[in-house]
This record gives structure tokens, C-alpha cells and sequence, in this order.
């Protein structure tokens, strides 16, 4: 009851200046406001501002999509379920089998495992096969005008997917993606297309909706660009003692943020079971269990992972499966 509750409430305090259900934003007061913005800042042509957003609708299931996501409604037991599995093992280790020379010269370049990069892919988009269906211009021009809460972010990003489909030469109202606006193997949004995709094999444009080289080095950059460290331990398993406070543990996305040391773990009760860099700074996590809890403490690189998608579990996620994917490919 709860969850509808949550789902009735974003779709009743939505529509207040966008558009009814399915309906265009042409005459939206928010889209007339980003399409000044961009014509004076950013040089577009009003017509065909005009001409994308009377292309653009309104689609209640992306608001309901996103009143509930994975990371909120499922606890660890079931969240691990849905990635960390052997079919998605095995199609990594045909990934990586595949795309093996790309994988091994990002690498070499930016320092990031290939099985890292190829557990988010699989993670993301199972490789690939399932990129999203909603029409990008629709998914943001929903959440942009009609999701009140995080307007002022996804307005951000439809102004940056304009620009960036003005300076890739594509047609906006063609590109497909999540509910949420995220796009190709990696679902970059379109802020982290124009800051961290790149042009992996040198043809000119960066294609990650189609082009897996492309795809693996933006990833790559992407994890490059926010700070990992080449050959340093992402996770180490750990024992808490009963009476270890909440507050020691992450709780939200606030908490992803290292700001303890693995000494002040210790202190608090907070063990881990490998012998690591008392002065390290580190966060740690309690992931539910049917039968209990499990215990980890997350070390920079984890918190890099976090940076991709500001989930704990989404994190250990990536980490498990790319440990899956690399056991599998030294066989």
C-alpha cells in the first residue's frame, strides 16, 4: 500500500506546468523557459526547439518507474539476485572473450581492471542486449517538467542531451534509453556522455549506443576520471561486534563518502578480515541476509564505484560479478 501511496503522490504533485498524461510539452511554461535558456546561451534555433518539444511527451510510467527503484524497495538478498547470476557470469566472460584487445588497452591506459569495466556493462545493460526503450527526449522532458523533487537535475540533463545531439549530429527524438534518460552499454547520462565518452577507436564520433570499443573506453574514462587507483583492493569482508552503532555503517548516499579510518573501524568494533592500512580511509556496510547480516568494509576504489551509481549495493554488485568474470576468464 505504501509503494502506491508513493507512486499516486509523484504523479498527483506532477503536471502543474508540463503535460497531462501523454500529451506534448509544446506548450509547456517549463519548456518555453529551457528553450529561451538555450537559444540565448547556447545559440539553438527557436523553431526547431519548438518542433522537438511538441515531439515530446509526457509518459506516466516513467514517473512510476521511478517512485520505485531496485535500490529502495529490495534488500540485499534480492537486489544481488538480479545481477550476480551465472547467466550473467557467462555472457561477461563472452564479453570479455570478444572484445579482449579493447579490454586489455584500457587497461593499459587509464589503469582499470577489464573485468571491472565489463561487470558494469553487464551490470548496466547485460552487455549490451537491454539499453533501454523509452525515447530519450520523453524521459527527460517527463522528469525534467513533471517530477517536481529533482526538476532542476534532469532539466540539467535534457539541456545537456540537446547539446550534445546538436554536436553529434543526431536526431533527439530518435535515441533511446532508460526511464531515467540513461543511454547505451554504459547508460551515461547525457552530462557524463559530454564530460567522460570518448572516441575509443579513433572514428571520429562516439557511438556508445552501438559501438562496444567506444563503450568500454568511456567506462574506462569514466572510472579514470573520478580517481582509481590502479592495483589498489576495492572491498575487504569484516565481523562487527553486537553493539556497533547505525551510525558507523552507510545509511544513504550522504554516507558513500569515506570519512573514517580502518583504525577507527577497529575501534568501534568494525574488524576486517584482511590485514589492511590501519590509516586507509574506508566505509563501512551492512548488507541484509535472509538469515542475518554480512560485513564489508568499502575502500577508495569502492567509493569510486559509487560515483558511477550512488548505490552501496549497486557497488557490490559491480565488484561480485567482475570477481565472477575474472575467475572465469583465467580458467
Amino acid at each position: 500500500m505504501k509503494k502506491l501511496l508513493n507512486v499516486t503522490l509523484v504523479l498527483a504533485l506532477s503536471g502543474c506546468f508540463g503535460a497531462s498524461a501523454d500529451d506534448s510539452y509544446g506548450t509547456s511554461e517549463l519548456a518555453q523557459e529551457l528553450i529561451d535558456e538555450l537559444v540565448e546561451e547556447e545559440g539553438f534555433d527557436r523553431a526547431y526547439l519548438q518542433t522537438v518539444f511538441e515531439d515530446a511527451k509526457r509518459k506516466d510510467s516513467i514517473l512510476e518507474a521511478i517512485a520505485r527503484p531496485a535500490e529502495k524497495t529490495k534488500p540485499w538478498y534480492d537486489y544481488r539476485k538480479i545481477f550476480v547470476t551465472d547467466k550473467r557470469e557467462r555472457q561477461g566472460i563472452e564479453f570479455f572473450a570478444e572484445h579482449k584487445e579493447t579490454l586489455a588497452r584500457a587497461e593499459r591506459e587509464t589503469g582499470v581492471p577489464a573485468e571491472i569495466i565489463v561487470s558494469v556493462i553487464g551490470v548496466e545493460t547485460y552487455y549490451g542486449r537491454i539499453t533501454g526503450s523509452y525515447r530519450v527526449i520523453d524521459a527527460l522532458s517527463t522528469l525534467a517538467f513533471d517530477y517536481p523533487r529533482r526538476s532542476p537535475f534532469f532539466t540539467k540533463e535534457l539541456k545537456n542531451y540537446l547539446m550534445l545531439t546538436r554536436d553529434q549530429g543526431l536526431d533527439p527524438l530518435e535515441m533511446k534509453g532508460s526511464y531515467a534518460g540513461a543511454m547505451g552499454y554504459g547508460q551515461f547520462m547525457p552530462s557524463s556522455y559530454r564530460e567522460y565518452a570518448i572516441d575509443f577507436d579513433s572514428d571520429g564520433l562516439i557511438d556508445i549506443w552501438g559501438n562496444p570499443v567506444d563503450a568500454i573506453g568511456s567506462v574506462a574514462n569514466y572510472f579514470k576520471r573520478h580517481g582509481w587507483r590502479t592495483g589498489e583492493q576495492v572491498i575487504a569482508a569484516a565481523t562487527a561486534e553486537p553493539d556497533v552503532g547505525e551510525e558507523w555503517f552507510v545509511r544513504t548516499r550522504a554516507d558513500l563518502k569515506p570519512k573514517f579510518t580502518v583504525a577507527e573501524f577497529t575501534a568501534a568494533g568494525i574488524t576486517a578480515a584482511d590485514n589492511l592500512d590501519p590509516a586507509a580511509s574506508a566505509v563501512a556496510m551492512k548488507f541484509e541476509l535472509e538469515d542475518g547480516y554480512e560485513y564489508w568494509l568499502g575502500l577508495h576504489n569502492f567509493y569510486v564505484t559509487t560515483r558511477y551509481n550512488h548505490s552501496a549495493m549497486y557497488a557490490m554488485s559491480v565488484y561480485q560479478l567482475a570477481e565472477r568474470i575474472a575467475a572465469g576468464v583465467s580458467k
